[in-house]
C-alpha cells in the first residue's frame, strides 16, 4: 500500500526478522528522542527481544519505506498467550474477565513508531492498520508512556481507552495501559 510516496509493507515473523536492520534503524532514531532518551544499550536489549518476538505465533509487523527504500516507520505485535504477564504489571488489578487471555483474544501491540521527518502524514495510522489487518482478535492492548503526548493523542483519536497504569519492566516510568475494542470498532 503506497500513499504520498511512502509504502507500508505488512510482514510476517520471518520477513520481519530478515528486515531487523530496518526495524532497528527506525526504533533507534525514534526512541533516542525525548521523552524516551534510549541509549545504544537500550536499543540492543530491545532487539534481543525483537528476535524472539518475531517467532511468536501470529506475529505481525509492518514497515513504512520511502520510494528509495529508506525505513521511516514500524509497527509490530502478536496475540497474547494464556500465560502472558502483561496484566500482572498493572498497579491496580483489573477483573479476571478483563485479564483472561487464550492466545487469540488480545493482540499486543509492542511497538509503533515513525521517524520525525515523516510524522503528521498518517503513516502511524497506516502502520497500525496494516498490523491489525485480518486479525481475529477482539481487542488490541498496548502500553504508552504517560509523557508521550503525541502518541497518547493518536491512540485516543483511534478509539483506545485507558484501562490502567503499569511499570512494564523494572525501573520503567509509569505507562498507561490502553485497549482498543475491535468487536465494536467501525
Amino acid at each position: 500500500m503506497k500513499e504520498h510516496g511512502i509504502a507500508v509493507e505488512p510482514l510476517d515473523g520471518p520477513a520481519a526478522a530478515r528486515a531487523e536492520d530496518a526495524f532497528r534503524l527506525v526504533y533507534a532514531s525514534v526512541f533516542a528522542e525525548p521523552p524516551y532518551n534510549e541509549t545504544e544499550g537500550d536499543v540492543a536489549a530491545g532487539f534481543r527481544r525483537f528476535r524472539s518476538q518475531t517467532r511468536k505465533p501470529g506475529f505481525r509487523g509492518a514497515l513504512a519505506r520511502t520510494e528509495s527504500g529508506g525505513p521511516v516507520g514500524l509497527a509490530f505485535g502478536y496475540p497474547l498467550s494464556a500465560r502472558t504477564r502483561w496484566w500482572d504489571q498493572l498497579l491496580v488489578p483489573v477483573p479476571e474477565e478483563t485479564r483472561r487471555e487464550d492466545g487469540r483474544r488480545t493482540f499486543g501491540l509492542m511497538e509503533l513508531a515513525v521517524r520525525a521527518p515523516w510524522r503528521g502524514q498518517g503513516i502511524a495510522r497506516r502502520l497500525h492498520d496494516a498490523v491489525l489487518e485480518d486479525t481475529r482478535a477482539e481487542r488490541v492492548l498496548l502500553n504508552v508512556r504517560r509523557d508521550a503526548a503525541p502518541a497518547q493523542a493518536a491512540y485516543r483519536s483511534w478509539g483506545y481507552r485507558k484501562v490502567g497504569e503499569a511499570r512494564p519492566w523494572d525501573g520503567a516510568v509509569l505507562h498507561d495501559v490502553m485497549v482498543l475494542d475491535l468487536v465494536t470498532r467501525p
